[in-house]
């Protein structure tokens, strides 16, 4: 059976690991989740990595929200690089859905960006791992997870 990991954070101000797992369950059949939850956003690439390694995971998504500081951009750069690491490290993917607190206007806002990214980018995981050609599919189709699409240029 499969293993879908998903790491998220207590920094953030949502429950977007709980967004992801909930739109799984939705998703599809044949796997199971392991979750974890670390400190920050620093943190998400050994959560990734163990979750790979020790938990068996097939794929992870790795969910943070980085603060609107510039420290927090900073923090979340250092993150993103560690992630594609652990990508280039264990030959797996992770799904990197971070939500930065200065993207939305309000609180209202923000936390329905952390719900609707987090869903939609667990779905792009079950398919990264399950229905490839979905992808395919949609490929240069200027879609975007949270926000509005934007569309083709064509």
């Amino acid at each position: 059976m499969k293993r879908i990991g998903v790491v998220d954070t207590t920094f953030a101000r949502a429950d977007m690991g709980g967004f992801a797992v909930d739109e799984l369950k939705k998703t599809g059949t044949g796997f199971k989740v392991e979750r974890r939850t670390v400190p920050g956003v620093k943190d998400l690439p050994v959560g990734a990595k163990r979750l790979i390694e020790e938990a068996g995971c097939d794929i992870v998504i790795a969910l943070g929200m980085p603060g609107k500081e510039e420290i927090d951009k900073i923090c979340a750069h250092e993150a993103s690089t560690g992630l594609i690491q652990v990508q280039l490290m264990t030959n797996k993917h992770i799904v990197e859905v971070f939500v930065h607190e200065d993207e939305a206007k309000n609180e209202k806002e923000l936390a329905w960006l952390a719900e609707r990214r987090s869903r939609e980018h667990a779905a792009n995981a079950y398919d990264l791992l399950f229905r490839p050609e979905r992808l395919i599919k949609n490929a240069g189709k200027g879609l975007r997870q949270g926000y509005e699409d934007v569309g083709s240029i064509r």
